[in-house]
């Protein structure tokens, strides 16, 4: 999912150049070293791990942790992936190969990192390599999730295309999963060596390792992301914001996290801990044993798109709409350092009922991280919605519109608009590049539709 209003396609952005950083590049190299000095006296080293992760260009959408506790990954809507070393926080390499937004990363047990994208295409990264060590075609739709395998000898990946891989690092063949009725969501290795996967279809599906009939429960729900713990448990987040847990092939708990859609799970690796994330900014750290929230994340209330748990388990990150991954105390729920919303984190402004809590407002907070609503802020990741009422789909100019939607008989209305979340993009417009989501109550779709035809005028 994502932050997209309409379903207009992602265009490429670059992501802030990273090098020796803005201070050593501004100031003279004595008074860089003065001030670095300074920065060491006021900022002790214990309390480096404050420091959020600045450098992406679009909303992250992805994010991975080393197993040994000392590289992060990061993928983005800007098109780029990053290495950061932790704990500083330090961006070790920008990489850029994807054609689209990358949706999915992982580490692998050798070392090396793998991500996905919209492209369809997997690459494998090594640090201190500019290039990727190894490409796979895996998919014709974009990649939605990566999973590996405990031995390392194995790469998952979920996609749009309907399917599920298991594609050998070692070489071979890809184990193709079919049987998904649209987009898949989610995947994991389980500890018997098979894989669950999760979809838009609302079912989990259990595909044993000997590539035996898989096994398939359904769901009163979209299902967006899915975990699976050390002791077999299989957890599924919702587009209903419920966390549902799988057990011997039947629903044994639901625990209510969020009043909208959950996109992000993660799981510790002793599997103690869970960690859900909504399109509206809550993020909940759960106990798997007692099914007790621990924690409520207060952070700047846009969407969260990924969540991962440090290699100890102490410690939580979280991507999403700001562009920023902020770091947690993942025992207390604190932030590592202030939450300080930057002003892209005000994308309201002075927009009429935004103040006062409307609820059209309200719900538009989900889309103001890639679209705008007036005449003189332009288009973001998404185009502006300036116009749009009465406006012919993929016709907003200076913005480069997806193939898919450009043969399309569509014209913005409240009536087109409220249809788009009641079904959702992929429903409604077939081949859009938009993250799906969709709006469940009639009533949320007719606040957010008055309130877009009197403030985008």
């Amino acid at each position: 999912m994502g932050a997209s209003v309409l379903p207009e396609s992602v265009p490429p952005r670059r992501a802030p150049r990273l090098g020796r950083g803005r201070l050593g590049r501004a100031l003279h190299p004595w008074k860089a070293a003065v001030a670095a000095l300074a920065l060491t006296v006021i900022v002790p080293a214990g309390d480096l791990r404050s420091q959020e992760l600045r450098g992406h260009g679009g909303p992250v959408r992805a994010v991975a942790v080393s197993a040994d506790g000392a590289m992060a990954v990061t993928g983005s809507f800007d098109q780029t992936v990053i290495l950061w070393r932790l704990p500083s926080g330090a961006a070790e390499a920008v990489l850029r190969f994807h054609d689209g937004s990358v949706n999915a990363v992982a580490s692998l047990a050798d070392g090396r990192f793998a991500s996905g994208g919209e492209d369809g295409r997997i690459a494998l990264w090594r640090a201190g390599k500019p290039e990727p060590d190894q490409i796979i075609a895996a998919h014709a739709g974009p990649v939605a999730a990566l999973a590996a395998s405990a031995d390392g000898t194995a790469l998952a990946s979920a996609s749009w295309d309907g399917t599920a891989r298991v594609t050998p690092l070692a070489g071979g063949p890809a184990q193709v999963l079919e049987g998904h009725k649209g987009q898949v969501n989610g995947v994991a290795f389980l500890p018997s060596g098979g894989v669950v996967t999760s979809g838009y279809d609302a079912t989990v599906r259990f595909w044993p390792a000997d590539a035996s009939a898989p096994r398939i429960i359904t769901l009163p729900s979209v299902l967006n992301a899915v975990a699976a713990a050390p002791d077999g448990e299989v957890i599924v987040a919702g587009g209903d914001g419920i966390l549902r847990v799988i057990a011997e092939g039947r629903v044994v708990a639901e625990m209510a996290v969020a009043e909208a859609p959950l996109v992000a799970l993660a799981i510790s690796r002793d599997g103690s801990a869970l960690a859900a994330g909504g399109i509206r900014g809550n993020v909940a750290i759960i106990e798997r044993a007692t099914r007790r929230v621990r924690a409520n994340l207060v952070g700047p209330g846009l969407p969260v798109w990924s969540l991962a748990f440090s290699a100890d388990g102490r410690e939580l990150l979280s991507g999403g709409a700001d562009r920023l991954v902020r770091r947690w105390d993942a025992r207390s729920g604190e932030h590592l350092g202030p939450v300080i919303a930057r002003a892209a984190e005000n994308p309201l402004g002075n927009i009429p009922g935004a103040a006062s809590g409307e609820r059209g407002a309200q719900v538009f907070r989900a889309c103001a991280a890639c679209h705008t609503l007036t005449k003189d802020d332009g288009n973001r990741a998404g185009p502006t919605l300036h116009g749009i009422m009465g406006r012919r789909i993929a016709t907003a100019a200076g913005y480069a519109f997806s193939p898919a939607l450009k043969g399309m008989d569509i014209v913005w209305s409240e009536e087109t608009i409220a249809r788009l979340f009641e079904i959702g993009p992929n429903a409604m417009t077939p081949g859009t590049k938009m993250p799906e989501q969709v709006i469940t109550t009639a009533q949320d779709r007719k606040a957010l539709v008055e309130w877009l035809a009197r403030v985008t005028r």
